[in-house]
């Protein structure tokens, strides 16, 4: 099971969040908090692996809540404000439901979660190769207890959670347990690059470029300031965008 605390200042939201919980087998509700301070008691006093957790509340935000945790439990964001994605992408969220979300979109990201923690879980028993094994035109990464072959040509980008990469290409994405460092090492600079210590994207799959954010297919991908200058110097671009 999951143990579960939902924090947020408004009680719909709250009781949204328990009705969702109760309906996934996986998941157990320890507590509903509408204060940060009421669930840094929480959780000083009970174990929790996952936080659903709303950004904007009175006295301490969630992202205040979230920095000033020393053990941090798995996070999902649950607001209303879109312009808080990047931050939820810096602090290693799991995943960001923008309210108002439906329970299709409630049930992917608890998937997410599950599927975290049985790959951490499965690792401690069974360590991954920390090593890619790389060539000019391809990858073979370990995962499931089988080395996967991975063309480059392939693939449209790579999403760092925690010890672990997500690599997007074909159908269904490759996760192997390695460093988005040690990745980023193996892949051509001139094909890849990295925009977000949480995304490498290939040049040549990318669809169009915004401020903060690109986007491959239906996918978008936040851009940080401190890699946005060095993607606009390789697309010889010099101007930032407004």
């Amino acid at each position: 099971m999951i143990r579960c605390l939902a924090i947020d200042d408004e009680m719909l939201a709250l009781d949204l969040l328990e009705d969702n919980i109760k309906k996934v087998p996986f998941l157990e509700l320890v507590q509903t908090c509408r204060s940060a301070m009421e669930a840094m008691e929480v959780l000083r006093s009970q174990p929790v692996d996952l936080l659903f957790l709303d950004i904007q509340m009175p006295d301490i935000s969630g992202i205040q809540l979230l920095r000033s945790l020393h053990h941090k439990p798995l996070v999902i964001f649950t607001t209303a404000f879109s312009k808080y994605a990047t931050d939820g992408f810096d602090l290693d969220v799991i995943d960001y439901l923008l309210k108002p979300y439906a329970f299709e979109r409630f049930l992917k990201a608890v998937n997410k979660v599950r599927e975290y923690i049985d790959l951490r879980d499965r690792a401690s028993v069974h360590p991954s190769a920390k090593e890619i094994v790389a060539s000019p035109n391809y990858l073979f990464v370990k995962a499931d207890y089988k080395l996967y072959k991975i063309n480059l040509k392939d693939i449209l980008y790579v999403e760092g959670l925690k010890d672990y990469v997500k690599i997007y290409a074909g159908e269904k994405p490759v996760v192997t347990q390695i460093s988005m460092k040690a990745l980023e090492e193996k892949l051509p600079a001139h094909d890849f690059i990295r925009v977000h210590r949480s995304f490498i994207v290939a040049f040549n799959k990318i669809d169009f470029i915004q401020k903060h954010m690109l986007t491959i297919g239906k996918k978008e991908i936040p851009i940080s300031e401190h890699y946005r200058d060095q993607l606009y110097k390789i697309i010889n671009y010099e101007k930032p965008l407004d």
